[in-house]
């Protein structure tokens, strides 16, 4: 009896410690590319980082590890990590992307797809929402919390981005978005 009832026990807390923690299942910007469009009902979500980027590291450690982030990330958009300063080459919406050699010694340049993609937005940490088409819907910027974040990934998920504007958006969040969101996420109120 003692054997079965140390053995439920040990099944039981390997199951509860699986369950805790989600991660964002990152994808790369060449797997991302290839993905047929035609067939994707998904978002992407590109996440523009730099190995140097203090604020980048902070949103892997803060944000991304928050299970709920890392949820919706993966049931509504194909995460994206992408090295800005990065040698990848690759095609996205028939355009292709590379990095040129970084001379030795020399602070390494800053890959074509992030100057494409950002333009005179050029920061990191920094974010773009594409559609399932891989058009761009927007660029965000800078450090945000797992809570902020949160509101900004359910806002296009949702598609309540073509219902409301994100100030008001915000303001109505916990009320009235949240409880719908954590149900369709499976998450207790």
């Amino acid at each position: 009896m003692k054997r079965k009832s140390v053995l439920l026990l040990a099944i039981t807390l390997l199951l509860c410690g699986g369950l805790r923690a989600q991660q964002v299942e990152w994808k790369t910007i060449e797997q991302a590319a290839k993905t047929d469009t035609k067939s994707n009902a998904k978002l992407y979500f590109v996440d523009f980082y730099t190995s140097w980027c203090g604020w980048c590291k902070k949103m892997d450690r803060e944000t991304f590890s928050n299970p709920v982030v890392a949820k919706i990330l993966n049931a509504y958009y194909i995460p994206v990590k992408f090295d800005a300063e990065g040698g990848s080459e690759f095609t996205w919406r028939g355009t292709k992307y590379s990095n040129m050699a970084t001379p030795p010694g020399s602070r390494p340049s800053t890959h074509s797809f992030a100057k494409a993609i950002l333009g005179t937005q050029m920061g990191f940490p920094s974010f773009a929402v594409f559609n399932s088409d891989q058009s761009k819907i927007t660029i965000i910027q800078g450090y945000q919390s797992a809570n902020d974040f949160i509101v900004m990934l359910w806002y296009f998920a949702s598609g309540d981005n073509k219902r409301y504007p994100f100030d008001k958006y915000q303001k109505i969040f916990d009320k009235e978005i949240r409880p719908t969101m954590n149900q369709k996420l499976g998450l207790s109120n």
